[in-house]
């Protein structure tokens, strides 16, 4: 029998909205946990969280894996807000610095602290990425079950690649967005079949004053069908904006699900990189829902 250190923690919760759930396991040595146990915990939590992050503080460095129900995930970027917001407010030793670097499959990513005037963190985005990934209008609307005349013909089907490969799908108006409940399994497949991890859908129109878009990102290929929030998912659509040049990388808010009135919010600005040396950064808050150990 083995016990873990976790916390179940809301990512990007604020308001009346409820955020994206993560589980955050805290361990300090490589050897306390294996590959097969943490893929186990994953699939015991389904249902109760889309991700599990393992969060390995060495003393030499922090280093995030993640695993969803169904596989190890390269990138979670809601569970990382989450882990770090909690590892970082708990540690005084952090909170006090501006900056704090992680690794993530070998890439140093680094997160910056603003617990204490904003009650976020915001993350660097692993450095973007554009497969060649062709997809039709038409074949986009089929796998989000809408017809054709729900994709936006303003925007191009395209596919971006921040720790996640995401398709981004234009959609025609606010009414149509909230309406979209694509079948799991075709879109799993399709997802599949076509080298996708997840697929973002947006439109220019809010429902919020003060917010720039809604998105709604849908994830069947881990397990599940919507992410309610989306730190990876959202920092590819910010690259895809400003590679159409519909974003100056200031900082803005992203509304993201189905709910009219209460969307979750992420928040993106960029670095002070500038063309393509712009990175985007991602943050948000978090809120601590159970705190106790884990029996495996």
């Amino acid at each position: 029998m083995k016990r873990f250190r976790f916390k179940k923690i809301d990512a990007f919760a604020a308001g009346l909205s409820s955020g994206n759930p993560a589980a955050c396991v805290y361990l300090k040595d490589f050897g306390d946990i294996t590959g097969d146990e943490m893929q186990r915990i994953a699939r015991e939590l389904k249902g109760f969280v889309s991700e599990v992050v393992y969060l390995f503080d060495t003393g030499e460095g922090i280093l995030l894996k993640y695993y969803s129900s169904e596989c190890q995930v390269d990138f979670c970027g809601h569970g990382t807000v989450a882990a770090m917001h909690d590892f970082v407010t708990n540690s005084p030793a952090l909170l006090a610095r501006e900056e704090i670097d992680i690794s993530v499959k070998g890439e140093r990513l680094a997160v910056m602290n603003r617990i204490n005037s904003e009650g976020s963190v915001y993350i660097h985005a692993p450095a973007p990425q554009f497969p060649a990934i062709e997809v039709s209008p038409q074949d986009a609307a089929a796998a989000l079950g809408a017809d054709d005349a729900s994709v936006e013909d303003r925007f191009p089907v395209r596919a971006v690649q921040c720790g996640l490969t995401t398709l981004i799908v234009p959609v025609r108006g606010l009414d149509r967005c909230l309406s979209l409940l694509p079948p799991q399994e075709p879109l799993r497949r399709f997802c599949l079949d076509r080298g996708i991890d997840i697929v973002l859908a947006f439109t220019g129109e809010t429902s919020r004053p003060g917010t720039a878009w809604r998105t709604r990102v849908f994830a069947p290929k881990f397990g599940y069908l919507e992410d309610p929030a989306t730190g990876s998912g959202n920092s590819a659509f910010g690259h895809y904006l400003l590679g159409l040049s519909r974003w100056d990388g200031d900082s803005i808010t992203i509304e993201q699900g189905p709910d009219w009135n209460d969307p979750n919010l992420v928040r993106l600005r960029t670095d002070a990189g500038t063309g393509d040396d712009r990175h985007v950064i991602f943050g948000g808050g978090a809120v601590v829902r159970i705190e106790g150990e884990y029996v495996l």
